[in-house]
């Protein structure tokens, strides 16, 4: 896996709006992992992409009106196949953390990369979602220098209360043995 100017070569793309630049000075210092389903639970269809992209019609599900005006995106998303979607080039803020702080330091955003893995808090992740996340752990650890020894934490621990995700089901010490081999 070869990131080329913030861009994973070969991945599909839908650039999203939902970014901008990173404050002067910011390194990439965290990696954050979401969980999402759209709507709730549910699995596959266009709805993430039609999400992070501004386009998510409010009258498709119930649960659709509450979040269609949101501009939010994340720099990528890992499909319950482990295909990837890149949304944002990881050198710009991709808006996917909201109000957070990790050991003291605000708006995560300006300093993380935002992984979405397709799935629900209590739902178990798919073999195939944990393999693409460490091919991509190493990747951005070898392109940039700086997240070679970042932490990867969860949307739950830079929100608390907040934000619950990736949730119970997502194997923490299973991407550890992925990543540190």
């Amino acid at each position: 896996m070869i990131i080329d100017s913030g861009w994973i070569r070969g991945v599909r793309r839908v650039p999203s709006p939902n970014c901008d630049c990173r404050p002067a000075g910011a390194s990439l210092d965290l990696i954050v992992i979401h969980g999402i389903s759209l709507p709730p639970g549910e699995f596959g269809g266009p709805w993430i992409d039609d999400l992070f992209v501004n386009r998510l019609d409010a009258n498709a599900h119930p649960y659709f009106a509450e979040i269609s005006s949101l501009a939010v995106s994340a720099h990528l998303l890992i499909a319950r196949d482990g295909a990837l979607t890149q949304y944002v080039p990881f050198g710009l803020r991709a808006w996917h953390a909201g109000a957070s702080s990790w050991q003291g330091r605000q708006r995560c955003n300006d300093f993380s990369v935002g992984i979405e893995l397709e799935g629900a808090d209590e739902v178990p992740y798919e073999d195939a979602q944990y393999e693409a996340l460490a091919r991509v752990v190493t990747a951005l650890r070898a392109a940039y220098p700086s997240l070679a020894r970042a932490p990867i934490v969860g949307h739950c621990h830079i929100a608390p209360g907040r934000k619950t995700d990736p949730g119970p089901a997502f194997d923490w010490a299973r991407l550890r043995q992925l990543t540190e081999s």
